[in-house]
């Protein structure tokens, strides 16, 4: 069997796998889930970085620059989202400390 091949059913069947365990996450779990694809897109800039340093053809090198985008942007983008996310459960400095809110009845 061809390399390409081998490659493209590792990957099919792992884009299988995935979307099977992440359908099945409940909600209040997704952001958790979020910061180990974070880890493990890291893991995939450093081994794309790794790659860099071998002498390849120019298609290798460009589906590199591909993956290495595509991981940096995930890294970056799910670091904001949870910084965001973090500053939801901080206590509001402009909110005066009484309860001066309405009551509900």
């Amino acid at each position: 069997m061809n390399g390409l091949a081998v490659m493209l059913a590792v990957f099919a069947a792992a884009f299988a796998v995935g979307y099977a365990l992440i359908a099945r996450v409940p909600t209040r779990l997704h952001t958790p889930l979020m910061s180990m694809t974070n880890a493990i897109s890291a893991v995939t800039v450093l081994g794309a970085l790794v790659l860099f340093a071998e002498d390849l053809w120019p298609w290798q090198r460009g589906l590199g620059a591909v993956a290495l985008a595509a991981a940096a942007f995930n890294v970056i983008g799910g670091f904001a989202i949870t910084h965001r996310m973090l500053r939801l459960f901080k206590a509001r400095q402009d909110e005066p400390e009484g309860n001066d809110r309405p009551v509900r009845q």
